[in-house]
């Protein structure tokens, strides 16, 4: 009898494949207490696991294949990195010495401290992180364990690729699977944002994750068809299913390849609206991938990435040398944002000092965390200015809340534009300063925003959270998560049409750009400027392609105008038809 099970799918296409469970769970720990004479052994122990992990991890990173996106290899570097952190490794050092415990034990202390910390984060992507630290303390624990274990996939060269299920996949397991071949992937655990999402995007293979008791309900051997569009799995499907889903699978594969031929036409409406396509990134690497895949330049480069898994704060240099990188690398456009940390993470490794906040989300955080401490925020803004040297760069400010914020961070990238040129350095001129619309404060003031801002960009991703006070990675209230509540639709136009009236660029860069099914929707609300994953970019582009603007504006008037839920629902599912 098939069995029809629920997840997130986070990759998009068809697998089908029969089970391949994978090792997971909690490992089992053991704790005791060292005699004085072991400690030093112990300590040595664990030195010996860590170096392990590194040459594990460094055999894997030379297994990626030339011409993969960027991401790929900075998720192994990240690991690589954390290895060698010192709030992992002399921590844990500290804890063996101090509590004379065994260095599993010690690990295992450490790892949940650390996993407490991200999980406070507000920002989903960087709670999300977490992750990283939980895959690589798993990666030491089990050579000190001697639990290490291969990624074999199980099959002969008749047999189809398998659907590897599992409780979680490291971005490691990921590159291995990859290319032995695999179907599909389940986990029991994970997000959108996660690594294993993120990846699975990269190489193209369909994933469900968050799917709750996947290894118990799904037998080894079992054939299942997993739906990534959708996050279904259908297990033991009779013939008639397996015939439906292999002609979805057909028509992917060839509407995939359909779409590589329009990766140098422009992203041209058919009443002649021209809409500019750009792409989120994190690695200068990732900048040549997403030109690759027909994106115009960058809508979003998130820097808090050089602020984390270290124990001091990057310099104005080093800061300079990475943003020099990417906008050289980039082709176009590119839209840098300011640091996006919170209260929640302590930047400056633990000096400042207060209490915990009871909501990090509504704290400290972002531009209010810069304008408290402006010489964290001058250093940045002193590297940004000095990397526009090096192509078409903008910055943008996120959680912008009122125009006094705005206006107090545009005073200090004047004051250090005009510093730098004291200075004898390059600063190109007239940089554009832009504000995140991310609160709903922002879009509700952005009239009175537009007299100041350059540019704006809007971040979906919080601004539907704030909106509907709900936190989507709580699985409790993730549910209300809605792009399409009348609310947000509101505020997005509401954000656009400032644009209009001012004469400011409008941009979206949350991931509601990104997904083909609010192309047309969010064309009918005047959106001209579209920022994702580089993945997205083709299939967005068709759409806008086939669309006639005009008509979407009309309809999504008729949207914004309905008088009840009713009808409001009848016109967003009939949207484009």
């Amino acid at each position: 009898m098939s069995l029809w099970l629920s997840g997130i799918g986070v990759s998009r296409g068809i697998g089908i494949g029969r089970v391949q469970r994978l090792h997971g769970g909690d490992l089992e720990i053991p704790e005791y207490t060292l005699q004085p004479a072991d400690i030093e052994h112990e300590v040595t122990r664990f030195f010996g696991a860590q170096r392990r992990a590194k040459e594990q991890l460094r055999q894997i990173r030379g297994q990626i294949p030339g011409g993969a996106p960027g991401e790929i290899a900075a998720f192994i570097d990240t690991h690589l990195l954390m290895l060698d952190d010192r709030s992992l490794t002399e921590a844990v050092v500290a804890l063996i010495r101090s509590a004379q415990c065994n260095a599993e034990a010690a690990l295992k202390k450490q790892r949940d401290a650390l996993t407490a910390v991200f999980e406070q984060m507000e920002d989903p992507y960087l709670r999300s992180r977490k992750d990283d630290v939980q895959h690589v303390s798993a990666r030491i624990l089990r050579i000190l364990l001697k639990q290490e274990k291969g990624m074999p996939v199980q099959r002969t060269e008749q047999s189809e690729p398998p659907v590897i299920v599992a409780d979680d996949v490291t971005p490691a397991d990921i590159i291995l699977l990859s290319q032995q071949g695999v179907a599909a992937f389940i986990t029991e655990y994970g997000g959108p944002l996660s690594h294993t999402a993120i990846l699975a995007r990269s190489f193209g293979i369909p994933t469900i994750v968050g799917l709750h008791n996947a290894r118990r309900l799904l037998r080894e051997g079992e054939l299942v068809i997993v739906d990534g569009d959708l996050g279904h799995a259908l297990a033991d499907p009779d013939a008639q299913a397996q015939e439906f889903f292999q002609a979805k699978r057909q028509r992917q594969l060839a509407d995939r390849a359909a779409l590589s031929q329009l990766r140098d036409k422009p992203a041209i409406s058919r009443d002649g609206i021209k809409i500019k396509l750009l792409a989120n990134i994190e690695m200068s690497e990732d900048a040549v991938h997403a030109a690759d895949l027909g994106a115009e330049g960058v809508g979003l480069y998130r820097t808090e990435f050089l602020y984390m898994n270290r124990r001091g704060l990057p310099d104005e240099e080093e800061q300079y040398q990475a943003y020099s990188r990417v906008v050289a690398a980039v082709k176009g456009p590119i839209t840098i944002r300011t640091l996006d940390l919170g209260a929640d993470k302590q930047v400056d490794s633990g000096s400042r000092q207060g209490p915990t906040p009871n909501n990090p989300a509504l704290g400290l955080r972002a531009i209010r965390l810069c304008l408290k401490e402006p010489e964290l925020f001058r250093t940045q803004v002193r590297a940004l200015l000095r990397a526009s040297a090096h192509g078409a760069m903008q910055i943008m400010l996120p959680m912008i809340s009122s125009v006094q914020e705005f206006r107090q961070a545009q005073q200090i990238i004047v004051a250090a534009t005009e510093q730098l040129r004291a200075e004898g350095r390059t600063v190109a001129d007239n940089i554009p300063v832009g504000a995140m619309i991310e609160v709903p404060a922002a879009a509700l003031a952005a009239p009175l925003l537009a007299r100041h801002a350059r540019f704006f960009s809007i971040g979906t991703n919080d601004l539907i959270q704030y909106t509907l006070a709900i936190d989507r990675v709580d699985e409790e209230v993730n549910y209300l998560y809605d792009p399409l509540h009348p609310a947000v639709l509101r505020l997005i136009r509401m954000t656009i049409e400032a644009g209009e009236q001012s004469g400011v660029p409008v941009a979206m860069c949350g991931e509601m750009a990104g997904d083909p099914r609010h192309t047309r929707l969010l064309l009918g609300l005047g959106l001209t400027e579209f920022s994702m994953h580089p993945a997205s970019v083709l299939e967005v582009k068709r759409i806008i392609m086939e669309s006639n603007v005009a008509e979407l504006r009309r309809q999504a008037q008729r949207v914004l105008a309905a008088r009840g839920m009713r009808e409001f629902q009848d016109l967003v599912a009939g949207f484009g038809h």
